[in-house]
């Protein structure tokens, strides 16, 4: 340090010579530069760091359509976000469950019947239905089905080991996306990228994925991807595009309880004029009807009691302010309606199934058969059939392994899986519906026992103990 031309030390510092000075001014150029730098990249980023997907200028080596992040560990980071919004932000949590309700409900149901045109075995379709039954016991389905929804909508996909046993048994596990990841020996390997070994001229025929560094044969798992094209290896998550809207959301609605508290929380303001602050305390003092010192800070805090219908009488020089009656948090309601209606947009349902609150919509008029919602649940749960199908396919593929059933099993017999109603029903009418539609020979009792939620073999089964019992 120089002080005076002298050192800390009070001797004289030495003289600077050509390679000093030169070195100094290397110095003072670089830090200026660096304070005037600017990131050229820095435009094509949003606030939360991610790059922003390239419009042009595709190579013609990058055979896969291009998506918002570029590794896995950007991927990696876009989960993380949207977990974190599903775990505490109240709106996200309201937009995941209604989802589930609404694709899955209390579970679908399956059916084994024989392939239209073919001739099977009378028993054929019951051995069929005992295996999907012990499928959907054992791996508690239902339950599963809703967490298959969650994790498709919050990961933006789900993966499904299956594991055959010997006695012909399925059982199904969870694969988490953080175990997916590709080994370091394959990291240059274009083919094997995020964890998913695929064909070399086809990114849509899976080989294998790596999981926990093991490779795993595809026919063992069961890849549900959300929200990108075919030829994209890994999905989105459902609230990425609204991540900062719902961030924004939570936010406003916190700064607006806190507010409201703070100037509810404060019951008046007297305004003393003329008078100093010892005189003020003394008022205070006086006009307490208790005391409660804190015995860790030794603070005093006085309270004066104010009953019912108390009329205050301001002496000269004094104001009462009541902080609580200029509350209007309205204002700020209006920007965070906004901010729902846009993640609502994302999610292609009604405002009300985002915020709870029905007051500006019709549930009725909002739920009928035509309506946007309607058709985009009736699209997700036919991509779940879809899915589910091939699941049921490859529990009776490990039963006809075990020796359970015949090999040509998927030739003679068809899978019908039920789905919970999406429109709002008038039961009367729909019942008269299907009536007709029965009578009429197009409308069997198996199928409408199943859109009705019912087992028709149990039902059966039920009527014919009941009218045992009656005759008896």
């Amino acid at each position: 340090m120089k002080s005076n031309g002298k050192t800390a030390s009070g001797t004289q510092p030495e003289p600077e010579g050509p390679l000093d000075q030169l070195n100094r001014r290397l110095h003072e150029a670089y830090h200026e530069i660096w304070d005037n730098f600017v990131d050229p990249d820095e435009a094509y980023c949003d606030s939360g760091g991610l790059r922003w997907t390239m419009v042009g200028g595709q190579s013609a080596s990058d055979a896969t359509a291009r998506v918002v992040y570029d590794s896995a560990e950007e991927l990696r980071e876009i989960r993380r976000q949207c977990r974190l919004l599903a775990a505490t932000n109240e709106f996200a949590i309201n937009g995941h469950e209604n989802r589930i309700s609404y694709i899955v409900g209390e579970g679908h149901t399956y059916r084994a019947t024989p392939r239209k045109g073919r001739q099977v075995a009378d028993d054929l379709p019951r051995r069929v239905q005992e295996v999907l039954d012990a499928f959907i016991q054992e791996n508690a389905w239902s339950r599963r089905q809703q967490e298959i929804v969650r994790r498709c909508d919050r990961d933006g996909e789900a993966f499904l080991r299956l594991f055959h046993d010997r006695d012909g048994m399925t059982r199904v596990r969870f694969v988490e996306p953080d175990q997916i990841v590709t080994p370091v020996q394959r990291a240059d390997d274009p083919s094997a990228a995020f964890g998913i070994q695929t064909d070399r001229d086809d990114v849509e025929t899976v080989l294998a994925y790596y999981i926990d560094g093991r490779t795993v044969d595809a026919a063992e798992i069961q890849h549900r991807k959300m929200n990108v094209d075919g030829n994209v290896r890994r999905g989105l998550p459902l609230f990425f595009p609204v991540r900062k809207n719902l961030r924004r959301a939570e936010k406003l609605l916190r700064n607006m309880s806190v507010v409201s508290e703070i100037q509810s929380a404060i019951a008046l303001i007297r305004k003393h004029h003329n008078t100093t602050r010892s005189d003020v305390q003394q008022f205070v003092d006086a006009a307490a009807d208790t005391t409660v010192t804190s015995a860790s800070t030794g603070k005093v805090t006085r309270y004066t009691k104010f009953g019912p219908g108390t009329i205050l009488d301001a002496p000269r020089g004094m104001e009462y302010e009541f902080p609580a009656s200029g509350i209007d948090a309205s204002n700020f309601v209006i920007v965070l309606q906004a901010e729902l209606r846009a993640i609502a947009s994302r999610l292609v349902m009604p405002e009300f199934m985002l915020t709870s609150d029905a007051s500006n919509a019709n549930f009725s008029s909002t739920l009928v058969a035509e309506g946007p919602a309607i058709k985009m649940f009736a699209r997700l749960q036919a991509e779940q059939v879809s899915y589910d199908r091939e699941i049921m396919w490859r529990v009776i593929s490990g039963a006809v392994e075990a020796g359970l059933l015949p090999p040509d099993v998927r030739a003679s017999i068809e899978i019908q899986i039920g789905t919970p109603s999406l429109a709002v029903r008038d039961a009367m009418q729909e019942a008269e519906v299907a009536r007709i539609e029965f009578e009429s020979g197009i409308l069997s009792p198996q199928s409408w026992s199943q859109r009705r939620g019912l087992d028709y073999d149990q039902e059966q089964a039920n009527i014919a103990d009941h009218a045992k019992r009656t005759a008896s």
